[in-house]
């Protein structure tokens, strides 16, 4: 059974978005996905996409998928590729999915000047640790990553608003 991996197209959004629950059920954080598959469509696909996403398939059917996005390193003077959800269904894990999703990520960045890949993992997905240790990609000692989301998200930009006015 070898895995083929495509790139996901606006008709994916429902199935992106189930896999991106499933995701969420198996950390016990759904109550965190405000995401909607008219979302994914909206701002994944078009003309300026905020995201791509690819999506592993096995004998046509859905066995996972990663959703990634370009970055760009003012340190290091290069774009890469930030890896925002991967996600392999349960009865595909222990079959290299994972790997071969990074790898095609990894891949596509590359040709397209990318220079690295760089990816956030909960504090207590152990599993995932290390799975992404033995790929290579290293946990970094030396960063925290911080957010400012919503309602504080928009008074921030309101607040810059109102001091450029005055």
């Amino acid at each position: 059974m070898a895995v083929a991996i495509r790139l996901a197209t606006i008709d994916d959004a429902a199935l992106l978005h189930q896999a991106i629950v499933k995701l969420a059920e198996s950390m016990d954080a759904v109550e965190r996905v405000k995401s909607t598959p008219d979302a994914l469509r909206r701002h994944g696909f078009g003309d300026n996409p905020a995201f791509e996403a690819l999506i592993a398939e096995i004998d046509g059917a859905f066995a996972g998928m990663c959703l990634y996005f370009p970055s760009f390193s003012t340190w290091r003077g290069k774009p890469g590729v930030y890896v925002q959800d991967i996600f392999v269904e349960g009865h595909f894990r222990g079959r290299k999915i994972g790997e071969a999703l990074l790898q095609a990520v990894a891949e596509r960045g590359l040709a397209k000047g990318a220079a690295y890949l760089r990816l956030s993992v909960e504090a207590d997905n152990h599993g995932a640790q290390g799975f992404y240790t033995h790929l290579g990609i290293e946990w970094s000692r030396s960063e925290r990553i911080h957010g400012i989301y919503g309602d504080a998200f928009a008074a921030l930009a309101e607040q810059k608003i109102e001091q450029e006015r005055s």
